[in-house]
């Protein structure tokens, strides 16, 4: 069979949570860079089936090319981390530390966020002819976006701060059903098909995913949008990384393992 049953693939998920926190710091880096550059073009690819089209369910269905190609070949993101990781800590792996967990967290942004900034660049020098003239139409659109996702949440003070918080953990539960959905199936087609779902949902809904716009507001900055760095990191991507660690830890991890993993005894009939 190609499909695992949830005590199989939560276990699964302790031993790429330890895995991953024992990794090398230059593996971790490579592969969260290549995570962060191709998810990044596939928002390129999504906004501008959006924008070609006038239809952003379109971009929606086929953002999530972009995701199924980067966990096929084992590239990480640091919302995938923030869930698989502390799992190790918390099933009491041997050698798993706080401190562990932490470097890994650490080390995944730094290379998602290079990996997203390299994109960024290349799009925008695309974009412009090598800076030579007005970005077109998705140019336009990424900095707008960049625009409504900063300074529109920043209008609402606390209230829209709260509100990015929210988005950051619904988008989270989602992709890291994503995640666990890599590992439900041993046929890659059933990977690509339990990945697909919640990715496509939570690009659909416009939750706030923080590898994601850590391409999106740098590229609206470069491509003349109004809003500052100050603007991107205060009024999105901070309360986005802290949203999607909540919501994935909260809604996925920690539920699957505590129901599949370390579950009560069953009833005796």
């Amino acid at each position: 069979m190609s499909y695992l049953v949830p005590s199989e693939f939560v276990t699964k998920m302790v031993d790429a949570g330890e895995s991953k926190i024992f990794m090398s710091t230059r593996d971790t880096l490579i592969r969260a860079f290549m995570a962060g550059a191709i998810l990044a073009l596939a928002a390129v690819f999504a906004i501008s089936v959006a924008v070609q089209t006038g239809s952003p369910l379109v971009g929606a269905i086929l953002f999530p090319v972009g995701f199924c190609m980067l966990y096929l070949m084992g590239f990480d993101l640091l919302t995938g981390v923030f869930v698989l990781a502390p799992l190790a800590l918390i099933d009491k792996r041997a050698g798993v530390t706080l401190g562990g967990v932490l470097r890994n967290w650490g080390l995944v942004f730094v290379g998602n966020f290079g990996g997203a900034l390299t994109v960024a660049f290349m799009m925008a020098f695309v974009f412009t002819y090598g800076f030579s003239i007005e970005p077109g139409a998705v140019g336009q659109k990424i900095a707008t976006i960049g625009e409504s996702r900063t300074l529109g949440y920043a209008e609402f003070g606390v209230s829209g701060w709260i509100t990015i918080f929210i988005r950051g953990m619904l988008c989270n539960w989602m992709v890291s059903m994503g995640v666990v959905g890599a590992m439900i199936s041993t046929s890659v087609s059933g990977k690509v098909i339990a990945m697909w779902m919640p990715i496509m949902l939570f690009f659909a809904m416009a939750f706030e995913h923080s590898v994601v716009n850590m391409f999106l507001f740098p590229s609206g900055i470069i491509m003349g949008g109004g809003f500052s760095i100050m603007d991107y990191f205060i009024w999105n991507e901070i309360p986005t990384v802290l949203g999607n660690l909540v919501g994935g830890l909260a809604f996925t991890g920690l539920t699957l393992y505590s129901t599949h993993v370390r579950t009560a005894p069953k009833r005796s009939l």
